[in-house]
């Protein structure tokens, strides 16, 4: 398993759908994953330290774990089928691991709230779309700079708070 943490978040230009890009410590391979608006907007709030005046979803599933005596490890992105990708949330209670079919934009949700590592299989590596920076200098600089003029209030806008 490789090692991953959230490098950005941005739109996809063709369709205008959120993206989370996951990049390695040397960064030297990203990878996209397109996700939903709402969890885009999570992510970008932790991110940027923005705390919402309720709990949001992923700040309750974390309490839960919590409050039920576990404590959140790590997020594994373990598959990819078609195009969608699959992750397990992995949680240890009473000294077990339990490990909990997710969405992977919920999980990274998740990891970037709770601090846990964001792991991806090497068999996903190997069958995703990823960019690898050595191979693909111009076009990872393309989407180096696509992603890092994102900010927080672009996810934001699409979604309204109670």
């Amino acid at each position: 398993m490789i090692e991953m943490q959230v490098g950005g978040l941005g739109f996809d230009p063709r369709n205008l759908s959120p993206i989370v890009l996951l990049r390695d410590q040397e960064e030297m391979n990203f990878l996209p994953i397109w996700i939903g608006v709402f969890e885009a907007a999570a992510i970008a709030m932790e991110l940027q330290n923005a705390k919402p005046p309720r709990p949001m979803t992923h700040d309750l599933l974390r309490t839960f774990i919590e409050k039920l005596g576990g404590k959140p490890e790590k997020v594994i992105i373990n598959d990819v089928k078609e195009g969608t990708f699959y992750a397990l949330i992995e949680v240890t209670r009473d000294g077990k691991t339990l490990s909990v079919d997710s969405r992977p934009s919920d999980a990274i949700a998740l990891a970037v709230r709770s601090h846990i590592p964001i792991y991806v299989s090497e068999m996903v590596m190997m069958q995703a779309k990823l960019v690898n920076a050595e191979k693909d200098a111009e076009e990872t600089k393309k989407f180096k700079d696509f992603i890092q003029n994102m900010k927080p209030e672009d996810f934001t806008k699409y979604f309204k708070q109670d």
